[in-house]
């Protein structure tokens, strides 16, 4: 078989210090991409440039969370979130952890195990091992889709706190999340990469506001057109 196209070329600008959202149908890249920017294997071949400004490449730079929380079931809360450094060999700070999970408020489960803790604590957890990595770049593959209606929009609110300065990109298939969070805004189709505009407003913006239902409305209106497109 010869090889097939993931997606049309394209040019993606993150903006440093911003929430970027990519928005699109399943199946058209959006997961692709984080994985290339992050530098991990994608099954094919790859021809283009990943930077980060004049630092060159990017993937020693970014830490990466996946729409699973991928907790390790045999380590205590403290110990998942400390996971980075132990991994590579180095020292963990169990301090700098503990005061991270007293601040999500999570320090009386520190000693728990995974299967103790609800959906979204463990997502709190996840939330931050991550920021544990201390990395300028932060890659989110669907991290919330998995929660109740509530739930996300208190992690959304906790996320944008605890990764405050840094540069996110998001994947999502969530208009109102992406309406919500973003500084920039992109929509991925099988035909290419277009852009969207944000709501004037800084994020993290109000489930109520105007501008962030008049945004959300808009953006779901283009993933619903998009998803009746078929492939050539």
């Amino acid at each position: 078989m010869g090889e097939q196209e993931l997606f049309a070329p394209l040019s993606l600008e993150v903006g440093a210090g911003e929430w970027t959202c990519l928005l699109g149908p399943s199946g058209v890249g959006k997961s692709t991409i984080l994985r290339l920017i992050a530098g991990l294997e994608i099954g094919g071949s790859f021809s283009g440039t990943i930077t980060a400004g004049d630092s060159g490449p990017v993937a020693s730079r970014v830490t990466f969370m996946a729409q699973d929380d991928l907790l390790l079931p045999w380590l205590s809360v403290l110990q998942n979130v400390c996971l980075g450094g132990r991994l590579r060999g180095g020292k963990s700070d169990p301090a700098r952890a503990m005061d991270l999970i007293s601040e999500v408020g999570l320090a009386k489960q520190a000693d728990q195990m995974p299967a103790t803790l609800s959906g979204g604590e463990r997502q709190r957890v996840a939330l931050l091992r991550t920021i544990m990595e201390d990395r300028p770049v932060i890659l989110l593959d669907e991290p919330f889709s998995a929660l109740d209606a509530g739930t996300r929009a208190a992690m959304q609110e906790l996320a944008a706190e605890l990764f405050a300065g840094r540069t996110v990109l998001l994947v999502t298939h969530d208009p109102a999340e992406a309406a919500r969070l973003a500084n920039r805004l992109y929509i991925l189709e099988r035909s290419g990469l277009s852009t969207a505009t944000p709501p004037e407003s800084a994020p993290v913006r109000a489930l109520n506001d105007p501008s962030t239902l008049v945004c959300q409305a808009h953006l779901l209106d283009i993933l619903r057109q998009s998803a009746w497109r078929r492939p050539a």
